[in-house]
């Protein structure tokens, strides 16, 4: 008892220092918390056994195994911080606004802009008929990083940048057919495929963070950080939610929508995205079927594909086995790469359902294949330092859009008989 007493305590130390290891500059941080981690699951191994030994309910070993669950995912968010940052990289450097150079007259324009509400020729070039101004590229390019930061869906799905109203994607229904002939034989007509064409039109987010004019004035800090970061909060908030449940009305058609039953199971060409069902009325406690969803996709994607739950979900796959008593889930065993469940990465997205009746709580397939965001190039920013004296206001609108744009990409798992 003695030894799972230190391995307790040496969890919450590394709790304590998660901040550190979150930043994933030194690479001996992520060694650390890469071999707690895996120590931690060991444990908790360990006591998950005992628990299904006991013949009673033990409140110790239950308690015990809560607390090492939370620090398992407390030092898994850790671990997978540093994917965030390799994937916002890697967007950053292949999305259309990287490709506009920068113009350090403008920015300075803006800045004093910000500032005091100077509008000098340069900035003239942003100037719209409703008064708002396009940030600088570098601006630009910042909350892009930081989306790709905090919103898993952006990260792992496909982005492209437009600088028109909206986008359109033609698809095909594969009816072309085909036969076998002799050599002399007459060829009878086959049937030629038809097109249909999904819209993907970006909605208008928008956030309005305010300062003090004497705070404009007075602060030595950077106002483009403070600002960029008030806008990435509330703009990764508003994405996380919409890219799986919107409901298109202005904003994208959330992921969850299209699914078998959904709201937007019909507006595919190819159909909705197929549901398994987990084989219980509220539960999920056969590990077969999360075997079954994964084995459901179509090879071609299966290369591809991760899992998609949330943490509570997590905490229930976590004490799942296979037919020969492994455990299904394991803990990222090197930096930048994330934990796994039954050999496929495991990704954390905080807005899916948690396990209920005839609640979707997993998904399973390649985001990338399936689900497509649609940047509108360039953020706008109105500086309002007359309606909500003495506060300067800054409405600042970016439109983003989405959709599903291949379902075949993808599985749900449905909490169901």
């Amino acid at each position: 008892m003695r030894k799972n007493n230190m391995a307790i305590v040496a969890i919450a130390a590394l709790n304590m220092s998660a901040p550190a290891a979150l930043c994933g500059t030194v690479r001996a941080d992520a060694t650390v918390a890469i071999t707690s981690l895996n120590a931690a699951f060991a444990e908790f191994k360990a006591t998950n056994e005992e628990r299904l030994k006991a013949k009673v309910d033990d409140v110790v070993l239950t308690d015990k195994l809560t607390r090492l669950d939370a620090a398992i995912d407390t030092m898994q968010s850790t671990v997978d911080a540093q994917s965030k940052e390799v994937a916002a990289l890697k967007l950053n450097g292949t999305a259309v606004i990287g490709d506009i150079k920068a113009d350090p007259e403008y920015v300075g324009s803006f800045k004093a802009h910000m500032r005091k509400g100077d509008v000098q020729a340069a900035l003239n070039k942003g100037v719209a008929e409703e008064g708002g101004f396009l940030a600088p590229v570098e601006w630009d390019r910042t909350i892009t990083g930081k989306l790709v930061e905090s919103s898993p869906v952006r990260a792992n799905s496909s982005v492209i940048s437009i600088s028109t109203a909206g986008f359109t994607k033609v698809f095909t229904d594969r009816a072309l057919t085909s036969g076998w002939v002799g050599e002399a034989a007459a060829r009878a007509e086959t049937t030629t495929p038809g097109f249909s064409a999904l819209s993907f039109v970006p909605g208008e987010l928008y956030a309005e963070p305010r300062a003090t004019q004497q705070m404009l004035d007075d602060a030595a800090i950077d106002l483009e950080a403070w600002l960029a970061g008030e806008v990435q909060s509330e703009f990764s908030r508003q994405e996380n939610i919409a890219f799986l449940t919107g409901d298109g009305v202005n904003k994208p058609h959330g992921l969850l929508t299209y699914i078998t039953g959904a709201a937007n199971a019909a507006r595919h060409p190819f159909g909705a995205i197929k549901v398994k069902n987990s084989g219980a009325a509220a539960a999920l406690t056969d590990s077969d079927k999360l075997l079954d969803l994964i084995y459901d996709l179509p090879a071609e994607h299966r290369a591809n594909a991760s899992f998609y739950m949330n943490r509570l979900t997590q905490a229930a796959v976590r004490k799942l086995k296979d037919g020969d008593g492994n455990y299904l889930w394991q803990p990222s065993y090197q930096a930048g790469q994330p934990a796994t469940l039954a050999g496929y990465n495991v990704v954390e997205l905080p807005d899916m359902p948690d396990i209920a009746a005839n609640s979707v709580p997993i998904l399973f397939g390649d985001m990338a294949a399936t689900y497509l965001v649609v940047d509108r190039v360039g953020v706008r920013i109105l500086r309002d330092n007359l309606t909500a004296k003495p506060y300067v206001k800054f409405y600042t609108v970016k439109r983003v859009g989405g959709g599903v744009q291949n379902p075949e990409a993808m599985r749900a798992l449905k909490i169901a008989v």
